[in-house]
């Protein structure tokens, strides 16, 4: 091995890629060392992106300790550079937010309209888009699925009902929830806005999905069609 060379993982043999037999094979038959190579990218000198990788998830024995790590502890690891470092603090990040929302989304069970604004507030506050999305309820009023069906500047209301319950009935949804952002900042509902819902509404009656209210978002205010008697 020559140890003024800095290896990159496409100089590895193609069947020793991680980034290749992801793609080929699917990410759950990856290693976790051939998984943090794929963010790693690149070795240095004398070592292969592989050997780093291993050498990084042995030094806590386990990925979940690794995670736990700052930005400046990854640093002091050998071969982990700034940018390393903040890549692997990023994803690890991402995990600890894709885990922490799974286990919410797992446990909310909606009760009132303000359930929802809680939860679609966040996610819309500085969102200068119009957007249409349609949020799956199971049985029990947990949210189970939510999923944009329109999006742009003006008139994003306008969505047909087919596309809002191909969404519900892919995911055998017991009822649905509306939500619809106003980057304008302008809580209340238009005539199209009404009449869109309405239309959504008797389609739902017809198929037995029901549409359980219709939030409109601006800001961190938000109107509920139930509760001004709209549906």
């Amino acid at each position: 091995m020559n140890e003024n060379k800095s290896f990159r993982v496409k100089e590895l043999p193609v069947d020793d890629r991680p980034r290749e037999k992801l793609l080929l094979r699917g990410a759950q038959n990856l290693s976790d060392a051939e998984l943090v190579a794929i963010l790693l990218r690149t070795g240095k000198k004398g070592k292969s992106v592989l050997e780093i990788s291993r050498e990084l998830i042995n030094t806590d024995s386990n990925l979940a300790m690794l995670a736990t790590k700052s930005i400046d502890s990854l640093q002091k690891i050998s071969g982990i550079g700034k940018d390393k470092a903040a890549t692997l603090a990023a994803a690890f990040e991402l995990s600890r937010r894709i885990l922490s929302q799974a286990k919410w989304f797992s446990n909310k069970k909606v009760t009132s309209p303000q359930d929802i604004a809680d939860v679609f507030i966040p996610l819309l506050r500085d969102d200068n888009k119009e957007r249409f999305i349609v949020v799956c309820l199971n049985s029990a009023n947990k949210i189970i699925k939510y999923d944009t069906v329109s999006i742009g500047n003006l008139n994003s209301s306008v969505v047909h009902p087919r596309e809002i319950f191909k969404v519900a009935i892919d995911c055998s949804s017991a009822s649905i929830i509306l939500i619809h952002n106003h980057p304008s900042g302008n809580p209340e509902p238009s005539n199209e806005d009404i009449r869109i819902t309405k239309k959504i509404v008797e389609s739902g009656k017809i198929l037995d999905i029901p549409v359980f209210d219709h939030l409109i978002i601006a800001g961190d205010t938000f109107t509920s069609f139930v509760e001004k008697r709209l549906i």
